[in-house]
């Protein structure tokens, strides 16, 4: 808790610092935040903290990893938006400060022990993006973005609001451990409690992007400003997975045989209306946002594999998903015009060889390819459900072998010989950024070696 206080004291320092008008001011305050309260993260418990009796967030090894991994992906969106973020510098600080206020939310999420705590950090993690979606004015698309993701999310917290009041009424409590305990001792109302699992799963497989709540993705992930994109196909997947499966395989594990089925077939429908979609797209950003439809379905394998505790699995996954993700946007940041278009990408990675080739790991580690990260949480998730469910893991199969068709045409792309090159902006800050991405794609499978 201590950390997401620091947090959120940078974002509103840096939120004053920003009445200036130097946003590196306010990056600055932004990052020494980060910084901290990672240090925080990475030593609690070797210290006594002042807010040690406020039990309603509880962080333990799996909840402190996926908190480190939300803020170092936050810590090089960051970096990786300020060039353009600081062009307009009457709102910049504005802009990051909200980001850190939605990473606050995030962690909320990651760390939550009751439901009331659960609703607050979504609520905090998802009202700042509402904003954030629409705040390049010059751009219709972008408003029509944030005026989409405000009624499609507040549609669905009003399902999983429901959600909670009938979870509470059937069990009487917010708190999750004695949750759990009377759900295992059948001391419920079980018509109540079913229908609150029920909306509570449909509300959550809106916030991860998963069919058949997905519409939603594409048309906010393109109208939203690359930074922002970044941030939601990272940083606000990644906690919202974590919380997916924080609640199904801790408080409703002992009903698994009532919410597996729907997840099963969210699962199958995401592998391959994702990927599919994704086949005939000529917008980059739409693409990204069909390709993690289908990377949602993948981390949902974790769900189903609850008896094992998938929780590192996922995080494996999570890494190479997260740093690919915000590698690709990064050089649309600094490749690609206002139009977005994938033909902008020709004869970069002929022209910039070494962004070209972090432009090819991120994508065969997004495909599952050795020796990258994504190919060790994808096998992972896979090889651990393959008992159980066979008939999924060879859907899961095929979906990559189509994931990795527009993959290699996007690479092929790249490499074009096109008598039109176009030119990168290739900034100090993306390429900082694109070195940190590459060096997690090829190194952090090496996590899962370290001692627990």
């Amino acid at each position: 808790m201590d950390s997401i206080i620091i947090i959120f004291l940078s974002a509103i320092i840096g939120l004053f610092a920003g009445m200036s008008d130097k946003p590196m001011r306010s990056l600055v305050i932004s990052m020494i935040g980060l910084v901290a309260a990672a240090i925080l993260f990475l030593f609690q418990g070797q210290y006594v903290s002042p807010l040690v009796k406020y039990n309603i967030l509880n962080f333990g090894k799996d909840e402190v990893k996926f908190a480190l991994l939300c803020i170092g992906l936050t810590f090089t969106i960051l970096i990786a938006g300020y060039d353009k973020v600081s062009k307009h510098k009457s709102n910049s600080a504005d802009i990051m400060s909200l980001i850190l206020f939605s990473l606050c939310g995030a962690l909320i999420l990651i760390g939550f022990s009751d439901l009331s705590m659960f609703f607050l950090g979504l609520e905090i993690l998802s009202i700042p993006l509402y904003v954030l979606a629409g705040s390049n004015k010059e751009n219709l698309n972008s408003v029509e973005a944030s005026i989409k993701y405000f009624f499609t999310g507040s549609f669905f917290t009003c399902f999983l609001l429901l959600g909670i009041a009938l979870i509470y009424g059937a069990t009487g409590t917010f708190d999750l451990s004695t949750m759990q305990e009377l759900i295992i001792e059948g001391s419920y109302s079980k018509a109540m409690l079913f229908v609150g699992v029920f909306l509570i799963a449909a509300s959550m497989l809106f916030k991860v992007g998963a069919v058949p709540f997905h519409f939603w993705g594409p048309d906010v992930y393109q109208g939203s400003p690359d930074n922002i994109t970044a941030f939601m196909a990272s940083v606000v997947k990644i906690a919202m997975l974590f919380t997916f499966y924080k609640f199904f395989s801790t408080i409703f594990s002992s009903l698994f045989s009532f919410w597996s089925g729907l997840v099963y077939i969210a699962i199958v429908l995401s592998l391959f209306i994702g990927y599919l979609a994704a086949l005939k797209q000529e917008y980059y950003k739409r693409l990204i946002a069909y390709s993690s439809i289908t990377h949602s379905a993948f981390a949902l394998f974790a769900l189903l594999n609850i008896q094992n505790g998938a929780a590192s699995d996922l995080f494996i996954f999570t890494v190479g998903y997260g740093f690919s993700v915000v590698a690709l946007i990064t050089v649309s940041m600094a490749g690609l015009n206002e139009e977005d278009k994938i033909s902008n990408l020709k004869g970069i990675g002929r022209k910039y060889p070494i962004v070209g080739a972090l432009f090819v790991f991120a994508l065969l580690s997004l495909t599952g390819i050795p020796p990258f990260t994504g190919f060790f949480g994808k096998t992972l998730l896979f090889y651990n459900v393959f008992t159980t469910y066979p008939l999924l893991v060879l859907f899961g199969l095929i979906s990559t072998a189509i994931g990795g068709y527009f993959y290699v045409n996007l690479i092929f792309t790249s490499f074009s010989d096109d008598a039109q090159q176009n030119t990168m902006v290739l900034k100090p800050t993306h390429q900082l950024v694109l070195l940190l991405c590459g060096f997690f794609i090829l190194c952090g499978w090496l996590i899962m070696l370290l001692p627990n």
